[in-house]
């Protein structure tokens, strides 16, 4: 190519260049506003539910600050809560009625939260120094750790239990208790979950989890596993069904 055409062709794609990093910047300052704007629409939504808690509080004389920090949570990271709000009581002790607080071994909580199921176990007569409570949340962790000290506080993701409780567990668990949003992760995900937790178990052992669908969190013909279900609980809100998984 004569060098005249080379030096047109070098501008052109030069001209071509600049033309690609103009419409770069264009389109990344309206990612940028577009981000912006959800985070102000989100942190907006966020206040005005706590500015209507805080008010519901005033009227009632009551205190509602687990509530506030679920609602904070769920609204910065909607799929890694549970729940919007924490679990219930009757929906905790539905939950810890499945845990043999005569049993022996540790007693495994996955997404404990602010702990209404920690308590519900407590309250049921499971020794709070048996508990090995594993949260991902480092807020609802601070809360866990000063409101029980006894207890063993793994901060973490529970979708690599094996990883995380392998070396932790000097005995096999007598029951692992999930407040997990299970239903939002592949099945895959959730069916390696169960048979983590179910190998590190003794025999018969339950795991018990609560969802607010009408479906199983892992239909029975997956094999491996019993599967029973409590009545559906209307009192809590919004209404919830318990889910026990045993491997014979």
């Amino acid at each position: 190519m004569p060098l005249p055409a080379l030096r047109k062709f070098e501008q052109k794609i030069g001209r071509q260049l600049r033309l690609l990093e103009l419409r770069k910047t264009i389109i990344e300052r309206k990612i940028e506003r577009q981000i912006r704007l959800f985070e102000q629409k989100r942190n907006g939504i966020g206040k005005k539910i706590e500015q209507q808690i805080r008010q519901f509080e005033l009227k009632k004389g009551i205190r509602l600050d687990d509530e506030v920090r679920f609602i904070r949570s769920w609204i910065e990271r909607p799929l890694t809560i549970g729940a919007v709000t924490p679990s219930g009581k009757i929906l905790a002790r539905a939950m810890a009625r499945y845990v043999d607080p005569s049993s022996t071994g540790p007693v495994v909580e996955l997404g404990p939260g602010t702990g209404p199921v920690t308590e519900a176990l407590v309250e049921a007569g499971v020794a709070p120094s048996r508990l090995v409570l594993v949260e991902f949340n480092p807020t609802f962790c601070r809360i866990l750790r000063s409101r029980y000290p006894d207890a063993t506080l793994v901060q973490g993701d529970a979708y690599s239990l094996r990883r995380l409780l392998e070396t932790l567990l000097i005995q096999p668990a007598a029951a692992v208790v999930s407040g997990l949003p299970l239903v939002t992760k592949p099945i895959r995900m959730r069916l390696r979950l169960i048979r983590d937790a179910l190998d590190m178990m003794v025999p018969g052992a339950p795991f018990v989890q609560f969802t607010y669908s009408v479906a199983a969190p892992l239909p029975k013909r997956l094999g491996g596993f019993s599967v029973e279900a409590s009545e559906r609980i209307w009192m809590n809100l919004p209404p919830a069904r318990v889910w026990v998984y045993r491997k014979p």
